[in-house]
């Protein structure tokens, strides 16, 4: 940073204490800040807690005056949502948010697009900031006039929150918040369809706590039966590393994700066995497959070994993103009983609901 003035520039170690004197007259605390996490339980708590939504984009801070976007782990956002820029300038000065990037498609949440829009290229950024425009939706007030809130309860901080939201402009959305139980259960089916992947429950007497996990979230997990249509290995060498999965579009094979949760004995013995019934190819040539090179995969081995397909497994999953498993699969168990040719697209559940503009309050 260079502070003019009418000395000139001033640089190095002054700047710095220019700095630090800055952010001292316009926020109570020193950016960046680590947001506050949530742990994964099976069931939402009783009691005096708040739900909400879990939102599917990127986790970010946005600050006042300075603008600045920060990813969970301090990346700068702003870059890559320069759209975002002019919401960003609509908060009070000394004000700190902790919120969530989306960028929604036919009135859900798309998260391959949200992913696409971390491009290099300034001029792609650009391109993309018009094409599938990110949304801010806020869900904390952590300062707000230069006031820190992190020591208030959520419940004062969430007031404090709804009041300053009509103040704002551009894109911004307010995530719903109930304290009642029953309505966040009935929140967790039918906000899915907009693109939710579960609750978060927060107690209404908590502190704001960085970096710790004192939020409670649960998330959709479904199993399906999957077809192996091949296997990775370990980068040992003598054992699976992972095993592919496919899922039926008629008689095309489509690669849907992966699964890696093994013991290392059972790595060995799995090795062995997919090993025996190894094949020339095993999903289509015109579908989705294994081991497409992208930006996000630079530098990894992507290598993988065919099988002939008729190995049935049972895993459980959390999210879908278009018609593949967000994240690495959990092993449930082997289906000897099952037919390959019965693990078909049709497993897979679309929930029906209100849409994205339906679930959040909008300015």
């Amino acid at each position: 940073m260079t502070i003019v003035g009418s000395a000139g520039p001033t640089v190095g170690p002054l700047a710095g204490a220019v700095r630090y004197g800055l952010w001292m007259s316009i926020w109570p605390f020193s950016p960046p800040l680590t947001p506050m996490e949530a742990k994964v339980k099976a069931q939402l708590p009783e009691g005096d807690w708040a739900y909400e939504p879990k939102w599917d984009g990127f986790r970010a801070v946005a600050w006042s005056d300075e603008i600045r976007l920060d990813s969970r782990n301090h990346k700068p956002l702003l870059r890559y949502f320069p759209e975002l820029e002019g919401s960003l300038r609509s908060l009070p000065t000394g004000t700190v948010v902790d919120g969530e990037v989306v960028v929604v498609t036919d009135d859900v949440l798309d998260f391959d697009a949200l992913q696409n829009r971390l491009h290099p290229a300034a001029s792609r950024v650009n391109l993309l900031a018009v094409e599938t425009p990110a949304q801010l939706v806020v869900f904390d007030l952590v300062a707000i006039d230069g006031v820190d809130l992190r020591s208030e309860p959520f419940s004062h901080r969430r007031l404090r929150l709804e009041v300053l939201f009509p103040r704002l402009d551009g894109s911004w959305r307010l995530t719903p918040s109930t304290t009642d139980r029953t309505i966040g259960l009935r929140w967790f089916d039918e906000f899915e369809a907009a693109g939710c992947d579960g609750i978060v429950a927060k107690r209404l007497d908590g502190p704001y706590v960085e970096g710790k996990r004192e939020m409670v979230k649960v998330k959709h997990r479904r199993s399906v039966d999957c077809v192996v249509g091949g296997y990775r290995i370990h980068k040992d060498g003598d054992k699976i590393g992972s095993i592919l999965l496919g899922l039926y579009d008629g008689d095309e094979l489509h690669f849907v994700g992966h699964c890696s949760g093994f013991t290392n004995h059972d790595r060995i013995a799995i090795l062995s066995q997919l090993d025996a019934i190894k094949a020339e190819d095993s999903f289509g040539h015109e579908v989705r497959r294994p081991g497409g090179e992208s930006r996000w995969s630079a530098g990894k081995d992507l290598s993988w070994v065919p099988v002939t397909p008729g190995v049935v497994v049972e895993i459980s999953y959390d999210q879908i993103t278009g018609v593949r498993f967000r994240h690495a699969t959990r092993f449930e168990r082997w289906r000897p009983d099952k037919d390959a040719g019965h693990c078909t697209m049709d497993q897979l559940e679309r929930p029906e609901g209100p849409g994205f503009v339906e679930v959040v309050t909008e300015l």
